[in-house]
């Protein structure tokens, strides 16, 4: 059994093996109808339960399909369904699950409870997101730019405004993948010093900016993502964006990066303010397949889990 909870706690050639099989699925499942089953059911008789105490578009639609597909099936939860740690503790939530399900999936706030539920559940559990890192997203994100551009090893991907749980997985995976980072932002909002360090242990190049044109100079993948959370008061939100508006991904920084410079948003995206239009819709961006592989991606990662 394998639990999946980040990138940099599993080991690089399991990554690499699953990116290798999300393509070999992809490419399987190639002029089919939409929603048709594999011909392979590596998850015939499982059952997993989906849980989001945070709302999600992406996460469950991708994940519910993913298992259908598959042969599985799914029981989606809510937070208010379960109140994880609010009666129950988490510990024998986690015991109960195992009894009922073949594996978890969660998307939640804080990540003590992703690793709580990991630490005494006999069944795998998957990080569908926490608030400080987002694992199958990126596994998405690598996916797609080695589908357009080839092996994103050594490559420079620069991640624009504020280095949060996704830009904390990019950084994992720069260690895991081998490519060199650079965060451009306000300091305010850097990532995670322990991050950073991390990528640097495994001997990538990973540099803090602060020009967001010098930094996406010789860029091959620029990625931002939006600025506010729908929990963000407004004096939050007007802060936020007074800090991170010079870093706003437009076609005049795009022209600044390399010319064969992919555009990725894990989405949802608020146009015209990380982002402009010209940008996602332009020939750079790659949002639609990013968002489409993170079915991909996440079938490889359950199979993984249990090892089929």
């Amino acid at each position: 059994m394998n639990h999946f909870l980040d990138i940099h706690k599993t080991e690089a050639a399991d990554l690499r093996a699953m990116i290798e099989q999300a393509r070999a699925m992809k490419e399987a499942r190639a002029g089919r109808s939409r929603g048709a089953a594999d011909d392979e059911q590596p998850l015939a008789g499982r059952m997993v339960a989906l849980i989001f105490e945070k709302p999600s578009t992406r996460t469950r639609v991708s994940f519910d399909l993913g298992v259908r597909q598959m042969g599985g099936e799914t029981m989606v939860l809510s937070g208010a369904d379960l109140q994880l740690g609010h009666g129950e503790s988490i510990a024998d939530t986690a015991r109960v699950l195992s009894r009922y399900v073949d594996m978890i999936m969660i998307r939640t706030f804080e990540e003590p409870i992703l690793l709580e539920l990991a630490e005494h559940s006999d069944v795998p559990v998957i990080n569908g997101l926490t608030n400080r890192t987002h694992p199958c997203q990126i596994m998405a994100d690598v996916m797609t730019f080695e589908e357009h551009r080839g092996p994103i090893a050594g490559r420079k991907v620069v991640w624009c405004g504020d280095g949060n749980n996704v830009c904390a997985s990019f950084l994992h995976a720069a260690g895991q993948f081998g490519f060199d980072f650079t965060f451009v932002g306000p300091s305010e909002l850097d990532p995670e010093s322990e991050f950073v360090e991390l990528a640097r242990a495994r001997g990538v190049n990973v540099e803090i900016e602060r020009d967001a044109e010098r930094a996406v100079e010789g860029a091959d993948l620029v990625v931002t993502d939006t600025w506010v959370s729908m929990h963000d008061s407004q004096s939050t939100r007007q802060r936020r964006h007074n800090l991170l508006k010079p870093y706003q991904v437009n076609e005049s920084l795009m022209a600044k990066a390399g010319p064969d410079a992919l555009f990725m948003h894990c989405l949802p995206a608020h146009r015209e303010e990380e982002v402009t239009s010209a940008v996602m819709d332009g020939p750079h961006s790659v949002i639609f397949d990013e968002a489409e592989n993170r079915l991909h991606a996440q079938k490889a990662i359950m199979r993984w889990c249990f090892g089929v």
